[in-house]
């Protein structure tokens, strides 16, 4: 028996050690933009839904803050951005009723990445696409350990023009033949750097800038989904409850966007011809894949081309909607095809996964939990997650902070310290408040995200310049 048992050990540790790593890391896609999440969903994504049939799906997915940049510097850093005060994304100074928090806009060279702990136990490291970490050349990726930056730069995006397609005016990506679609060059590189670092471990990731507007698609899908469209039938919107006075926000509540949906299913090609190539090289028992959002999808503001119903608000907002990602992990030899897990979790988790199985260098400060026993299908408990705001976005959502806790949510506001209390579980769209019908409930999970604010030194709103009205502070603030 004692020799069965240490071989099944040494079987495990065998299946863990060894792999290589891959992100698909999409920007602004939506928990419900996905075949495998949406039976409904009026967007083709086959590429998607494969990996998630092959692999781990999580219910549960979240990012870690409702924008990208924060989201980004906690997968790399597997640290809550509170800490670093990196809490809205860089460089964003939008005011409200009060000012926002102060904002630290750059990954510090003092914190470890994913890439820089790998590289340690002799992993070749690749980033592509979208970075948004830092101001200057200093904080690229190349800066922060990865061997190799297509397309990684100060913004890193196709924002305010047509970028999309080459000549794409990219410091960090040569232009290709004119017409060459972004996502697809991008994919493209990541297939060179896997060919060329076949034999030996990697961690890639490709962090597309799709599906983030400009809303510009491939004029070939963009046709297929207009006459897709046209079958589409009832109300595309509705309103939102927002910060200024009693306006409401509009959202939309249809998935009928054709130049969208034609993003959508570009990207899903790209995802499609990264795991053909891993295939074609017989790599696919050796390369864990994982795929995830940076914050929920695009329904409040700026062409609202997506619904993210049942989820409540979109991107930008601390409901649901904003939060919840599209969260997938297939691992060779460890996940069953398939599964579905709803526990919680977070872009905070894959920096101690992964370093627990290459068995590199923790680092002494990381927030993320290790997945792989959920990986194995073993139940774990989990600690409660956070959430910190303290800004107000471009898409109508307040500055807030939440806690979930099981099946919990509480949402904080920052304007005035109200609070909203949801059961996940059996209101999922976040429209039954019951802060005042579990007072110990609201009690306990308030606790304790005030004590999480005071161990990351969390920031808070500010009085405007020459006003003298005070947004709420919680006790003992920083």
């Amino acid at each position: 028996m004692k020799l069965a048992l240490l071989l099944i050990t040494l079987l495990s540790s065998c299946l863990l050690q060894g792999k290589s790593y891959l992100i698909f890391l999409v920007d602004d896609l939506g928990y419900m933009d996905i075949g495998a999440n949406n039976p409904n969903c009026f967007y083709d994504t086959p590429h998607i839904d494969k990996l998630a049939a092959s692999g781990m799906k999580f219910t549960n997915g979240y990012a870690a803050n409702p924008v990208c940049s924060p989201s980004r510097f906690a997968i790399q850093t597997g640290r809550y951005p509170t800490r670093k005060k990196c809490t809205d994304f860089f460089s964003g100074r939008r005011a409200g009723k009060f000012a926002p928090a102060e904002l630290h806009s750059q990954l510090d060279h003092d914190e470890v990445t994913i890439a820089e702990a790998l590289k340690e136990k002799g992993y070749r490291t690749f980033f592509a696409g979208k970075w948004h970490l830092g101001p200057t050349a200093e904080f690229w990726p190349t800066k922060q350990g990865y061997d190799v930056n297509a397309g990684g730069f100060k913004k890193g995006g196709p924002y305010g023009g047509n970028k999309y397609f080459s000549p794409y005016g990219n410091p960090r990506l040569t232009d290709g033949p004119e017409g060459e679609h972004l996502p697809d060059r991008l994919a493209t590189e990541t297939c060179k750097f896997i060919e060329a670092n076949k034999n030996t471990p990697f961690f890639a990731m490709l962090s597309f800038y799709s599906v983030h507007t400009p809303l510009i698609g491939r004029p070939d899908l963009v046709e297929k989904y207009k006459k897709k469209a046209e079958k589409i039938t009832g109300e595309e919107f509705a309103e939102e409850e927002q910060t200024i006075g009693n306006k409401k926000r509009r959202v939309r509540i249809l998935q009928n966007h054709a130049i969208y949906a034609a993003m959508v299913e570009a990207m899903d090609a790209a995802v499609g011809k990264v795991i053909d190539k891993i295939e074609s090289l017989g790599l696919s028992d050796e390369v864990v894949i994982c795929f995830t959002s940076d914050n929920g999808g695009l329904s409040t503001s700026e062409g609202h081309p997506t619904s993210n119903l049942p989820l409540r608000g979109g991107k930008g907002w601390m409901y649901e909607g904003g939060i919840r990602e599209p969260f997938l992990i297939k691992w060779p030899g460890v996940t069953k095809p398939g599964s579905v897990n709803h526990t919680p979790v977070m872009g905070i988790d894959f920096f101690p996964t992964f370093i627990t199985a290459s068995n590199a260098t923790m680092p002494a400060q990381i927030d993320g939990m290790n997945l792989l026993p959920l990986l194995k299908g073993e139940p774990v408990e989990r600690p409660p997650l956070f959430w910190h705001y303290p800004h107000y976005g471009n898409q109508g959502g307040f500055p807030s902070g939440a806690t979930r806790q099981g099946d919990w949510k509480l949402i904080e506001r920052y304007e005035d310290g109200r609070v909203h209390l949801y059961n996940l579980k059996e209101d999922p769209g976040e429209r039954n408040d019951l802060a005042r019908k579990h007072p110990e409930k609201v009690k306990k999970l308030r606790a304790q995200l005030h004590a999480w604010y005071q161990e990351t030194n969390a920031q808070f709103l500010q009085p405007k310049k020459g006003s003298t009205e005070q947004p709420w502070r919680p006790k003992n603030p920083n």
